[in-house]
């Protein structure tokens, strides 16, 4: 299945990281949303990679949401689900927050994909009236 996901984490702390290309950032403690698509091979089973790598199970660092999944002080809290749709830019200007300059949108022309939002039950919410959903749908090529 392939569509538009948001990732809602939680940063307990501010930290400093160094995002690939984007060089040194400075987050602030609190929650973020990082709106991707999973629209290339395997769909939504880049979400399952993101959260392999946010519990340690994985150390390489493919996309800017990685670098900060990867730190020790940030937890995915929830993903949520766009099955079927392109909405990715859309979503990412919609969130309530600021968004962070360069980060995720190096393919478009929106000034981040991250958003540093409020407290993350704002944030789910929004996101599940905007037709999100809290599970990865399973589509029938998924069952063979």
């Amino acid at each position: 299945m392939r569509g538009t996901y948001v990732l809602v984490l939680a940063l307990e702390r501010p930290t400093t990281l160094e995002v690939g290309s984007l060089g040194s950032l400075a987050f602030d403690a609190g929650t973020y949303a990082y709106v991707g698509s999973a629209f290339g091979p395997g769909g939504f089973a880049r979400v399952d990679r993101h959260a392999e790598l946010a519990r340690g199970e994985r150390e390489t660092r493919h996309w800017h949401v990685d670098y900060l999944l990867g730190c020790p002080d940030a937890s995915l809290e929830n993903p949520v689900f766009f099955p079927d749709e392109r909405r990715e830019c859309e979503l990412a200007r919609s969130i309530p927050g600021d968004q962070v300059r360069g980060f995720g949108s190096s393919d478009c022309e929106c000034a981040g994909h991250l958003i540093d939002a409020p407290p993350d039950r704002d944030v789910l919410e929004a996101l599940l009236e905007s037709g999100g959903c809290l599970e990865a749908p399973s589509s029938e090529s998924d069952a063979s």
